[in-house]
């Protein structure tokens, strides 16, 4: 046994590359073709989960190779790091390494943040017109009015972030139809097969797809042609039918904001049922509603979608709704 385990790890480094074949998880795993003794072989490597010892988790921080920031913006920040010895600069490009992590820095971090972060159950909850307008749009008003938008209007107004911004109309000259283009902090603005963009509109007055009505249907229509229009232009090997495009609900913050991605990501959390919707299904969504009703929109449909426990969302409408229906055997709708 011992013999043949020997036998099989020196294997490994007597592997010669012919080519790389593919590249999917976002980059994670890649399959090369190569050769062992001449004789050809397939080799896949794949990033492997973090391991959970606190004295290393703690070491990690201080002991990167290679750090360089890709962008910051209030209390976020985001770099690509080298992690151990063999990532150093290419020779031809001293400012160039192979980074193998993608770090998310929140300074100074709050207990929401903490919470978001944490290991917590998830519920699967059902948003009734009723729970929406007496219970999650006040929710929403107070999250707005906490100053949580302050970043997205710095982005939008030109004060932070002006060398991340993608693409933008001329700001205020564009009217409801402006807006601008930027990278998703979880993509590596590289793998263009991970592609994950966002598009930030200027108008204020829709927090989120519960504000879109019949009468938006133009507008929807013409952003969605202009955001693909803007995206295939900035990387010209991306053609218009490799982009999905969509909006989460419940969205992160309370800014209409649509995502962009390319349809080889593999679909993860941000993509899931339950999280994201399709913009094209809101607009065919939208078309049916209320015949020549101009005014009827997606605050008259029910909406379920997956919150943590911890989350401020549980712990402020659905926790208590549920312990009052449990209670009196009322629905709260």
């Amino acid at each position: 046994m011992v013999e043949s385990k020997a036998a099989a790890e020196a294997l490994i480094p007597k592997f010669k590359l012919v080519r790389a074949l593919n590249q999917d998880q976002a980059g994670r795993r890649i399959s090369l073709l190569g050769e062992i003794d001449s004789q050809p072989a397939l080799l896949i490597l794949e990033r492997a989960p973090w391991p959970t010892d606190e004295e290393y988790l703690g070491s990690v921080p201080g002991t990167l190779a290679r750090l360089a920031n890709l962008g910051a913006n209030d209390i976020y920040h985001w770099y690509m790091a080298a992690n151990g010895a063999g990532l150093t600069a290419k020779p031809q490009d001293s400012g160039s390494f192979f980074a193998d992590m993608k770090l998310n820095l929140i300074y100074p971090c709050t207990e929401a943040h903490i919470k978001k972060y944490s290991k917590q159950g998830v519920r699967f909850v059902t948003e009734t017109p009723e729970i929406y307008r007496d219970h999650v749009r006040p929710y929403m008003q107070s999250k707005r009015e906490q100053g949580r938008l302050n970043w997205a209007y710095n982005i939008i107004e030109g004060r932070k972030e002006v060398e991340d911004v993608i693409y933008r109309t001329e700001l205020g000259k564009a009217g409801d139809e402006g807006f601008l283009l930027l990278p998703d902090l979880n993509w590596d603005r590289k793998t263009l097969e991970a592609l994950h963009l966002l598009a930030l509109v200027e108008r204020r007055d829709i927090w989120s797809l519960r504000d879109l009505r019949k009468k938006h249907i133009p507008w929807l229509e013409h952003m969605k042609e202009k955001v693909v229009a803007a995206t295939v232009k900035t990387y010209p090997s991306i053609d218009a039918d490799q982009l999905k495009l969509y909006v989460h609900y419940q969205p992160t913050y309370y800014h209409f904001h649509i995502h962009i991605v390319h349809v080889a990501l593999e679909a993860g959390a941000t993509q899931a049922t339950g999280k994201a919707v399709g913009l094209e299904s809101i607009i065919e969504t939208l078309k049916v509603m209320g015949a020549d009703d101009e005014e009827a929109g997606m605050d008259s449909v029910a909406m379920s979608y997956t919150v943590g426990e911890a989350s401020e969302l549980w712990e402020q409408v659905f926790g208590p709704l549920k312990q009052k229906k449990t209670k009196t055997g009322i629905d709260p709708r």
